[in-house]
């Protein structure tokens, strides 16, 4: 088996922590191909930067999707994940997704531990969509500068475990989802501090695409999700156009 993973945020220590997480989590003998975003920000906060992911986030997928048998967006509140299942003629996992259908599985109500607290409204807007707003516990969050994406979870690793701990006592949450992936692969370096589940977006969303691909689902024909239908194009990398226009 083959996995694609895009990071949609141009830093490339995150795509470190993503890649480390990532294979810690993979069944033996499956394969990796990591990408990172050639244009957009060091790491998505907004909609306005979530929406620049997404474009890069389809241009990675249609360039090197061919040979994989799943690919993963890797940035919490999955931008482009919609579109590239569109697109694509494989399963496409959103580490937000991943990580939430896990949560459901483990616990009732749950919270999310993030990076910032700008971040919080797309968030909320993203479980949501999900249809599990009434299981939202809290989204718990750092509120300060991060001058330095790829070090957060050492330079901020206390003030995350206290964050952990509040949602559990304060808030009633039975599961934890450590969101975002500047802290990719944070929930196994915390799992034997908290009492309850810890959810890691990344390593959902590895067994989650394996699993899909596994099971080797049928691409759609018909619905929402069918392939978009043959028009004209301009301005798309050839790839991409390919793959949205169809011609």
């Amino acid at each position: 088996m083959r996995l694609l993973i895009v990071n949609p945020n141009i830093s490339q220590s995150v795509t470190d922590l993503i890649e480390a997480e990532a294979r810690r989590s993979l069944s033996p003998g499956t394969e990796l191909t990591m990408r990172t975003a050639p244009f957009g920000v060091a790491y998505i906060e907004t909609r306005a930067e979530a929406a620049v992911g997404a474009f890069a986030v389809l241009n990675e997928l249609a360039e090197h999707h061919a040979g994989h048998d799943a690919a993963v967006v890797a940035a919490f509140g999955d931008p482009g994940l919609a579109a590239a299942r569109e697109i694509l003629p494989i399963p496409v996992v959103g580490m937000t997704e991943a990580a939430l259908m896990s949560a459901a599985m483990l616990g009732g109500r749950f919270s999310i531990i993030a990076i910032s607290r700008r971040i919080r409204a797309w968030y909320r807007e993203t479980v949501d969509m999900h249809g599990l707003g009434g299981r939202l516990a809290s989204i718990r969050c750092l509120d300060e500068a991060l001058p330095n994406i790829g070090t957060v979870q050492t330079d901020k690793g206390e003030q995350l475990f206290a964050l952990c701990e509040a949602a559990v006592r304060e808030d009633g949450a039975d599961v934890l989802i450590i969101a975002g992936a500047p802290l990719a692969g944070l929930a196994r370096t915390l799992a034997d501090r908290i009492p309850v589940p810890v959810v890691d977006g990344v390593s959902s969303a590895v067994r989650h695409a394996e699993s899909l691909a596994t099971l080797a689902p049928r691409g759609a024909t018909a619905g929402s999700y069918a392939p978009p239908p043959v028009k004209d194009w301009a301005g798309l990398s050839p790839a991409l156009g390919r793959l949205i226009g169809r011609k």
